[in-house]
């Protein structure tokens, strides 16, 4: 198992991605892509079809027409273990720590799904078993350090603040050493003073690390601060893109999301 934390991101693509569910279209041929060791946006009002194309890129759905493409290979098929040891990680819109584990613990099984020993050789601590846990051990510490969590990474998760506990799965993204990192809502239900980190830390991982980085998110204050190009979907259709700038300008965005306000917070 290797734990690169310095490794560089890939690129992924989606082309005239739909899918359906019965008679409701959630993606209309869909097209985008996020270049690697960038920072992407995907912006949208409730059910403009956000998470539905994020259930897709990770493999919790599958489409009814196109396809997905990470670093130029077609995961459209490819399970969710293969997609993740192709290095595409996902966090979540609600906190999906394991609340009876402490902050460590939880990292930890960020890096497991690398692991190729098996249960008997970690029983017997072969030597092989034994190299796996040190690297990711080595690979733990440093997400811990990187992400300021060594004040409480004994704690459990469920004493930490709403802020912390979206910290803590971050960094057990980080510990799958991901090549893609999608981030659904990171900012949801912080206050600006917890917003303000988590920016920050995304742009650490995504300027330090290399890491592609894709966010569904409603503070658009952030999303034009930090993001390098904006897609932007409604009804399950993509209806402009480009850069921040592009985006707030764009007369359909400015009417339907932004309320003839460019780059209003919390708006879309």
């Amino acid at each position: 198992m290797t734990m690169d934390t310095q490794a560089s991101g890939l690129d992924l693509t989606v082309q005239d991605v739909s899918v359906a569910f019965g008679g409701v279209q959630a993606l209309r041929s869909v097209s985008l892509h996020a270049p690697a060791g960038r920072i992407t946006a995907v912006i949208g009002p409730n059910g403009a079809g956000k998470t539905s194309l994020f259930n897709t890129i990770s493999g919790f759905y599958k489409p009814s027409g196109g396809r997905i493409h990470l670093g130029g290979t077609d995961i459209t098929s490819a399970p969710l273990h293969a997609r993740a040891g192709m290095g595409l990680a996902r966090t979540f819109q609600n906190v999906a720590l394991f609340r009876g584990l402490s902050v460590l613990q939880n990292i930890k099984l960020g890096g497991h799904h690398a692991m190729r020993s098996g249960m008997l050789s970690s029983l017997l601590a072969t030597p092989a078993a034994r190299r796996e846990e040190m690297a990711l051990r080595s690979a733990v510490e440093d997400v811990i350090d990187f992400l300021e969590l060594d004040n409480v990474r004994h704690k459990p998760v469920e004493m930490l603040s709403y802020g912390l506990q979206k910290r803590v799965e971050l960094a057990r993204g980080l510990a799958m050493s991901p090549k893609v990192l999608l981030l659904d809502e990171p900012v949801a239900g912080m206050n600006r003073e917890e917003t303000e980190d988590m920016a920050r830390f995304i742009l650490d991982v995504q300027e330090e690390r290399g890491v592609t980085i894709v966010l569904v998110e409603h503070d658009m204050g952030m999303v034009m601060d930090i993001s390098h190009h904006v897609a932007v979907l409604n009804f399950g259709e993509l209806i402009a893109q480009g850069t921040p700038a592009e985006v707030a300008r764009h007369p359909e965005v400015v009417k339907a999301y932004l309320g003839g306000e460019p780059a209003a917070a919390n708006a879309c």
